[in-house]
């Protein structure tokens, strides 16, 4: 029976950590991250779990802690969020790249600079290219059931890369929110026992993690890589259909929101996407017909499904929280953009760089949003595709 509770993000992040009981977990405080493992080392205290907490002089030596763990065959996680996760940034391409089931709960904050501790996307999309898997969760509900999954999704035979599982910093990392919880015994039972097939503590199978890689083989790695990462599409599928036999909720690679006779629509990631649901909810009521769709997993990239999704749409905004300085907008409205070229779809599409830095999104600023698109429906004229939303003069 599921368990009703009042938690912050951070609080219930750990909490899937307690349950899953994993084996190591290295990690260094930052803000605002540092509550998961904070809540995490009481739970080792109190004797609640069987893992190893170490405690690292920085984000570095966390992931270096964590590669080690995990090459030697220990089931190993972490915590961290914005100039933590970019001191990492060596050993993540390290973890992918020896194919290593590490699970990180990413609390997304700005990078500096100038130093900021608030909310945007520029420290997970920041790592988009390393080779994590990345899901990202709307509410504290979904941080939860999304990190319960992860384990499940990073071990799967076809897969064995590290993932990342990201929520917004303070927005819902501090925020206290009504969840609902699985009992410890069915988590437990739902993530099973960690038996890797490879690893540097089998006395009967000899192997190096982590070698120089020669020019003769590099590639054939990285293409190795790069399948595991499409197969990771599937299993993520797969895993989400047992997780909602067990708690009846579902999940997919992203929700469609009142999509299906959309003729403008944004697509968005995290926490904004509730005040944009608000804000589709209100246009409806007067008769508009607006949409969105809310990205879950980000790597791998759902392309295909996404031009699928938004074939019907005459006009789309993309919403990035953080920016790409590429002058053309955001990393994700880069992808949206290509899925719809590849699939040679004819919507009128503009980025939006929005809410960085923790800038606030109201109801009224979606709206904006909408209310541009509709512009470019009736004049036909896209004009400028790169845009700030609720930028002061």
């Amino acid at each position: 029976m599921a368990i009703r509770e009042r938690l912050s993000g951070n609080e219930a992040v750990a909490i899937a950590m307690r349950q899953i009981n994993p084996d190591v977990m290295a990690a260094f405080p930052i803000t605002p991250s540092t509550e998961i493992p904070q809540y995490f080392s009481t739970f080792v205290a109190n004797g609640q779990v069987d893992t190893e907490f170490v405690p690292v002089e920085s984000e570095h030596s966390a992931m270096s802690a964590c590669v080690g763990s995990e090459a030697a065959g220990a089931r190993t996680l972490t915590a961290t969020s914005s100039c933590g996760l970019a001191l990492m940034w060596e050993e993540l391409y390290i973890a992918a790249s020896c194919r290593l089931p590490i699970a990180l709960a990413c609390v997304n904050r700005a990078l500096s600079g100038p130093i900021n501790i608030n909310c945007d996307h520029s420290d997970s999309m920041g790592a988009r290219d390393s080779g994590w898997i990345q899901i990202y969760s709307e509410n504290n509900q979904e941080a939860y059931d999304n990190f319960v999954q992860a384990f499940r999704i990073a071990e799967h035979k076809d897969v064995r890369l590290p993932i990342m599982i990201c929520q917004d910093g303070f927005i819902t990392s501090h925020a206290v929110e009504n969840i609902s919880l699985l009992e410890d015994d069915v988590v437990k039972n739902f993530v099973g026992e960690y038996n890797p097939e490879e690893y540097l503590l089998n006395q009967d199978h000899s192997m190096a993690v982590g070698p120089y890689d020669i020019p003769a083989y590099y590639m054939e790695h990285k293409k190795q890589q790069a399948v595991a990462m499409e197969n990771a599409k599937q299993v993520i599928l797969d895993i989400a259909a047992e997780f909602e036999k067990i708690s009846g909720r579902k999940y997919g690679l992203f929700e469609t929101y009142k999509l299906d006779d959309a003729e403008c629509a944004l697509v968005i990631i995290n926490s904004a996407a509730g005040t944009a649901k608000d804000a589709v909810d209100k246009l409806r009521a007067e008769g508009k017909k607006v949409g969105l769709l809310k990205i879950r997993v980000f790597r791998p990239f759902p392309a295909e499904e996404i031009a699928e999704a938004l074939k019907n749409v005459k006009a789309i905004a993309v919403m990035d929280r953080c920016e790409g300085f590429s002058s053309q907008g955001g990393p994700l409205g880069a992808e949206v953009k290509s899925a719809l070229y590849t699939a040679g779809a004819t919507s009128k599409v503009v980025d939006y760089v929005y809410g960085i830095g923790g800038r606030d999104v109201r109801v009224e600023n979606i709206e904006e949003v909408y209310n541009a698109l509709f512009d470019i429906l009736e004049t036909g004229n896209v004009g400028e595709t790169y845009r700030y939303l609720s930028l002061r003069d």
